[in-house]
């Protein structure tokens, strides 16, 4: 019982190491293409790992001096940076069409002092399908209200949340009052009507920032305002604010008069965001497009508009990263595939690569820890056969979160696998 008793700190402490803390082997991958994720490719490469971290990236020709534990042969495989899914309802959503699994939202209009974090589930089933295809990181994101509240980014496995968070709290959520109500109903179109209340929502923008400001300026205050301080620290620039808009004039609205109150802004949807890509190119706003495996907005745009519309941005020097949550979290899982289709309308495959893992870590300000296969950088990577960004030839071999191998199974796996002994269907 006395040992048990003085190891128990000890056992307590390993319990509650996180992801980049745990103790991993030292690992050296061989004859393997290496994609940065900042636009270059090493051809016949290696890539070292020791404590979590990338401490070798050479092409084979190259002298290791490092003594690895382990080294794989991997052979006509590639290397990429974990995929980093932003705007998602992970863990937050389990089963769409049922009330009770869904804690994404809160009441009230403005509540930035919200925290998605402690609401996300790690035991998820969904979660698992999403990291089986490349994405090792998500950006989890509160809904309601105009001030949704406050994003964190977490590692797609862990046993808790604390455990699973790279970047607490880092991100405040604004939806943008719509300019244009559309009142057709599921696939029927209907007419668009404008907004008679867009104006008023603007004010009442300007009304609360306003007041924040002013509290953020106050030396002392007699009693705290836990929204305020929240607010605190988007004029501080230690959070950024990222406004949900979808049309040209909304985003527009929306830069003129939210950075004369300082703050770091990030456009989250840009539907329409290539028409006014020099306005955004001079205010220097990245942009995280939403879904553009969907029809344009307008009827008298291209129809292949929104698969052209990253092409665009960038060809303009304009940063930005894809999302996809538009049916529900599961969905999170076909984020590559979006990159995939943009490759097919005039976007170089690198930077395709580089607007899910590289230019998404930069605009959600982890491009210190993950993003890129660059040295001192976290081992967070998979292992791939054929094109990644291609559902043809996709296949996920392994993944790798801190230098820590994790399993890449999930509940459809073992469905499948069950049903395919069950009925003799197995090679």
């Amino acid at each position: 019982m006395k040992i048990i008793s003085k190891l128990l700190p000890f056992l307590l402490l390993l319990a509650n190491l996180t992801i980049a803390q745990k103790k991993a082997p030292s690992f050296l991958y061989a004859n393997v293409t290496i994609h940065i994720g900042n636009g270059e490719v090493i051809e016949n490469g290696m890539i070292g790992v020791s404590n979590g971290k990338i401490d070798l990236v050479e092409t084979m020709e190259a002298k290791v001096g490092a003594k690895y534990d382990v080294t794989i042969d991997g052979k006509g495989k590639h290397v990429y940076p974990g995929f980093i899914a932003p705007n998602t309802r992970l863990g937050l959503e389990e089963i769409q069409a049922v009330r009770s699994t869904k804690d994404y939202r809160e009441v009230g209009n403005f509540n930035p002092n919200i925290r998605s974090i402690i609401a996300y589930n790690t035991d998820s089933d969904v979660v698992p399908t999403v990291r089986s295809n490349g994405v090792l990181l998500a950006q989890i994101v509160p809904e309601g209200g105009r001030i949704s509240g406050q994003s964190s980014i977490v590692y797609t496995e862990a046993n808790n949340w604390e455990d699973a968070a790279l970047a607490f709290d880092n991100c405040v959520h604004l939806r943008w009052p719509n300019r244009v109500r559309y009142t057709g109903w599921w696939a029927q179109k209907g007419r668009a009507e404008r907004n008679k209340h867009y104006n008023k929502g603007l004010e009442a923008i300007r009304v609360y920032f306003d007041a924040a400001k002013a509290y953020a300026q106050k030396e002392h205050v007699e009693q705290k305002n836990l929204k305020f301080e929240t607010m605190k620290t988007l004029f501080a620039k230690q959070k950024k604010l990222i406004v949900h808009a979808e049309d040209a004039k909304s985003m527009m609205d929306a830069i003129n008069l939210l950075q004369p109150y300082g703050v770091e802004l990030v456009i989250q949807g840009g539907t329409e965001a290539w028409r006014i890509a020099d306005f955004l190119k001079e205010k220097e706003v990245a942009v995280i497009l939403h879904d553009i495996h969907q029809l344009p907005r307008r009827d008298d745009s291209d129809v292949d508009q929104p698969f052209k519309t990253p092409a665009i941005l960038q060809a303009k020097g304009i940063k930005f990263a894809f999302s996809l949550n538009n049916q529900g979290s599961w969905n999170v899982r076909n984020l590559m595939f979006q990159a995939g289709q943009a490759v097919g309308h005039g976007l170089d495959k690198e930077a395709a690569l580089s607007a899910l893992t590289l230019n998404t870590a930069e605009i959600l300000g982890i491009e210190d820890k993950v993003g890129s296969l660059e040295i001192g950088k976290d081992a967070t990577f998979i292992i791939a056969k054929g094109d990644v960004l291609d559902m043809r030839t996709s296949i996920i071999t392994d993944a790798f979160m801190a230098g820590r191998k994790v399993d890449l199974g999930d509940k459809q796996k073992e469905l499948y696998d069950k049903y395919m002994d069950r009925y003799n269907l197995k090679d």
